[in-house]
């Protein structure tokens, strides 16, 4: 990020509670414009919740910043006019055409020329031979095309995105992610909470989020790099056995099954040769290669504090 350049997002000390429970705990994060900033974390980690406080949607109990340049606590209309906002579930109505859907979007917006402009977003996201079919007709992709093209009517300048991919096939992803770089390299700016570690691969920043509180942020190089995990690759006989006794061994942090190899992490080197020693076969082979975004967020998890948990005590 420039010196020079004002945070589209610059929040500090966000705080959300419910009951006993905080969801997100004092969570930090600045994000320049024209960035794919991917969030990650596993369900109920908080990260839905800190998508609507940025947005305006909902109020921190704690916390200050600006979304926009608009104060989160004292101008959330603002910010609600000026970003588009994709949620888990699908939202729009499945009884009305793919045109129907935007036309109906546009007006709430008073969007000007509206028809000239949801004609432009049909051919933009690749809708228009498809404008009469009725929404709830569309496949998981198309419907996901469909909810981009509502978010993007009224042009915004920050794209909020919850889960947009989940339970779209591979292809229907990467031309959704294809679309989310044009977007960005034309200025926009990019909030996306995923699951995927291919997506999170293709964010220009990641931030890692467990039980509401922020664990790691940065490049994916970066948070590989900060991490320090040692890791190989293991082939051979008996990798069941082996795997179960890894996963049980305190210096280990990841093993993961990949066709007939395993995936294992460890701290460091003295701690993942010890425990290959300790659990291996001599009829294996073992071959040292790079930790990858999977291996940094199972590591991280490991050490995340249940916030379920704290709430009952």
């Amino acid at each position: 990020m420039m010196a020079d350049a004002e945070p589209i997002i610059n929040v500090r000390g966000l705080t959300k509670r419910y009951g006993g429970r905080t969801v997100v705990d004092h969570f930090d994060m600045q994000v320049a414009k024209g960035r794919i900033y991917g969030f990650l974390g596993p369900n109920g980690s908080g990260k839905t919740t800190t998508i609507r406080m940025l947005c305006g949607l909902l109020t921190p109990d704690e916390g200050e910043g600006t979304c926009l340049g608009y104060d989160i606590r004292r101008q959330p209309q603002l910010i609600k006019s000026r970003v588009g906002y994709m949620t888990q579930k699908f939202g729009l109505y499945e009884d009305l055409s793919i045109e129907e859907n935007l036309d109906f979007i546009a007006r709430v917006y008073e969007v000007s020329d509206r028809r000239a402009k949801v004609k432009a977003t049909l051919q933009q996201l690749g809708l228009e031979t498809r404008r009469r079919q009725l929404a709830g007709a569309l496949s998981g992709g198309w419907k996901q095309r469909l909810a981009l093209a509502a978010c993007l009517l009224h042009e915004p300048e920050l794209l909020l995105l919850d889960e947009p991919t989940a339970g779209v096939d591979p292809k229907a992803r990467r031309d959704f992610w294809d679309q989310l770089h044009e977007l960005a390299a034309a200025g926009l700016t990019v909030l996306v909470s995923t699951h995927y570690m291919d997506e999170a691969e293709r964010c220009h920043e990641l931030a890692y989020i467990s039980y509401g509180r922020l664990l790691a942020q940065g490049t994916g190089a970066e948070l590989i790099a900060k991490s320090g995990l040692a890791t190989c690759e293991i082939s051979g006989a008996g990798l069941p056995g082996l795997a179960k006794a890894l996963r049980a061994d305190p210096r280990i942090k990841t093993v993961a099954s990949f066709g007939t190899t395993l995936h294992v992490g460890a701290g460091n080197w003295k701690e993942l040769d010890a425990a290959l020693a300790a659990h291996s076969g001599g009829d294996m082979s073992v071959k040292k290669v790079d930790a990858n975004l999977e291996d940094v967020f199972i590591a991280l998890m490991l050490g995340a504090k249940d916030n379920y948990q704290e709430a009952d005590r």
